[in-house]
């Protein structure tokens, strides 16, 4: 049972990211992409890794994909369609995609795998939050921080570039009628 429900998820996640991939309009990409990474946690329940798989679809599936739509929806092109891309960039980015898809198998086949893997404990989840949120040696609180405030700035950066035309039109408008 658990081999079908791998190969129904790989060929959602495989059909769906190729939709995203080749979808020429902008809002049915980003929710094709929603779909591959709902997919992706169902991997993740699939071989119990329940937590991963909850980080994967909050932020990912909700968090990534929401800022993408408002991203979408704040440049006001919902129904935008992408330019369609020449055959020789077409052909150079499969070539560039097989050769990459070469050099992961061989390094894969080539990697000298251990026969017997060593005994690992079980780590809770309260646990992964106290060493993730440590201030100590091996804590990760100050990347924590940076990328929040990374986040936001990103957050203001996209509603100035999505507002910025709008923005120079309201001045432009504004003085012309002190004039």
């Amino acid at each position: 049972m658990e081999t079908i429900i791998f190969y129904i998820l790989a060929a959602v996640i495989i059909l769906f990211s190729v939709a995203s991939v080749t979808s020429r309009k902008i809002l049915r990409a980003v929710i094709y992409l929603l779909f591959v990474l709902i997919g992706i946690s169902g991997l993740y329940f699939l071989i119990d890794y329940n937590f991963l798989a909850a980080i994967q679809l909050t932020v990912y599936g909700g968090g990534i994909i929401v800022l993408f739509i408002f991203a979408v929806l704040l440049i006001h092109h919902v129904e935008l369609e992408l330019e369609k891309t020449p055959l020789k960039k077409k052909i150079i980015a499969g070539l560039l995609s097989a050769s990459g898809l070469a050099v992961t198998l061989w390094a894969i086949s080539t990697y000298p795998f251990p026969e017997t893997y060593p005994a690992y404990s079980s780590i809770e989840v309260a646990d992964i939050g106290r060493i993730l949120l440590s201030v100590e040696d091996g804590g990760f609180i100050l990347p924590f921080e940076v990328i929040s405030v990374l986040l936001v700035a990103v957050m203001i950066g996209a509603i100035i570039v999505a507002k910025g035309s709008r923005l120079s039109e309201d001045r432009s408008q504004k003085t012309e009628v002190k004039n």
